[in-house]
């Protein structure tokens, strides 16, 4: 795992392919009873408009009784929700999965509280971190 503080963006390595990460984040999220709002095939979305784009989906999700009461007292904090995980074919053969860090999420919207840190602490285990 390797977090930049400046762009809040945590990132893994992930050792499946960009489909296969996707599919088994989708997995575990279902298992866990986080819903998953939507998965959009962003290189697919490129090449209908006859463009090249590695290998790169965004999945956004999250569990509306978390977030719910937490927007309804940060109505800033919607911008961010639902939560987004990026999947995108790094180098050749090489899969990585962004996501925003608890704390950025936190500086930005003046919680008191990191929000979410569980789901980082799922990702790393499911992707072996």
């Amino acid at each position: 795992m390797k977090a930049d503080p400046k762009s809040g963006v945590i990132s893994f390595a992930s050792p499946w392919s960009v489909n296969d990460t996707a599919t088994r984040i989708e997995a575990e999220l279902g298992a866990r009873k986080i819903k998953l709002f939507a998965r959009i095939d962003q290189a697919a979305e490129a090449a209908a408009f006859g463009l090249v784009l590695r290998p790169t989906v965004l999945l956004l999700f999250g569990d509306p009784r978390k977030g719910t009461p937490l927007m309804d007292a940060y109505p800033t904090l919607a911008l961010d929700l639902p939560l987004k995980a990026l999947i995108w074919e790094s180098d050749p053969g090489k899969t990585s999965v962004g996501l925003t860090s608890p704390e950025f999420l936190q500086k930005r919207h003046g919680l008191p509280t990191a929000p979410f840190a569980e789901v980082i602490q799922l990702f790393g285990n499911l992707l072996g971190e």
